[in-house]
């Protein structure tokens, strides 16, 4: 799925480089569910930038199946991102004036899939995550819990092989934080998608397979018992 080789990522700071990534080497196999945790400025949303095809490496090597990623165009990027990864974020990201069938729809648009099938795929993806019967609300008339499922269903609609979630609960109380990991570790089992999450939380961080580290750019794993 994935393989990393002495990746690093430098930004211009205020006092000079930042090196957000530092010779990062990692395999992510098919499959996988991968916690990845660590201080804040560690390094967590690069690396996350980095799977995701939103950024390329400063030096080193991103390869996606058998696609190096730092040598792709950004239109290349872009369909990557389109075809193959689903993201979901802390903020939701939904679009306040688009019902939540519409919302997920818009993940289809850049596929050139007619209307008709955008729409039945749409009302599945829904179905998936317990939100058939909400498909005609807004956001603003969902739960925060409701509308992450939204979220979760517009990035599953076009079946994708990665699945990269950024503090998914963050914005969430502790109830419906567990119902959005259940929610989420069951989709993981039963669609064989390599789930990646992000998260400041031990609680959410035990349900994967392995557990990530990465701190002042440098990434160590912690062995499952």
């Amino acid at each position: 799925m994935y393989f990393l080789s002495e990746v690093t990522k430098t930004y211009k700071g205020k006092r000079g480089l930042v090196k957000a990534a530092d010779g990062i080497n990692l395999e992510i196999n098919s499959g996988e569910m991968i916690s990845i945790q660590g201080p804040t400025g560690g390094g967590k949303s690069t690396l996350l930038q980095l799977l995701g095809a939103l950024d390329k490496p400063t030096s080193g090597s991103v390869v996606f199946g058998d696609q190096p990623m730092q040598s792709m165009s950004d239109r290349e990027l872009a369909d990557l991102r389109s075809e193959k990864i689903g993201f979901v974020f802390q903020s939701f990201n939904l679009i306040p004036t688009l019902t939540a069938l519409e919302n997920v729809e818009m993940a289809l648009v850049p596929l050139g899939i007619s209307k008709a099938e955008r729409i039945r795929r749409s009302l599945a993806a829904l179905e998936s995550v317990g939100l058939g019967d909400r498909s005609s609300h807004l956001p603003s008339e969902l739960s925060g819990g409701q509308q992450q499922r939204v979220a979760i269903a517009r990035a599953l609609v076009k079946d994708p092989s990665v699945l990269l979630a950024d503090e998914p609960t963050g914005n969430l109380d502790e109830a419906t934080r567990d119902e959005i990991v259940g929610l989420l570790v069951k989709l993981w089992k039963e669609k064989g998608i390599t789930l990646i999450i992000v998260t400041h939380d031990s609680h959410i961080a035990k349900k994967a397979q392995r557990h990530l580290t990465i701190k002042d750019g440098k990434v160590s794993e912690k062995k499952v018992a």
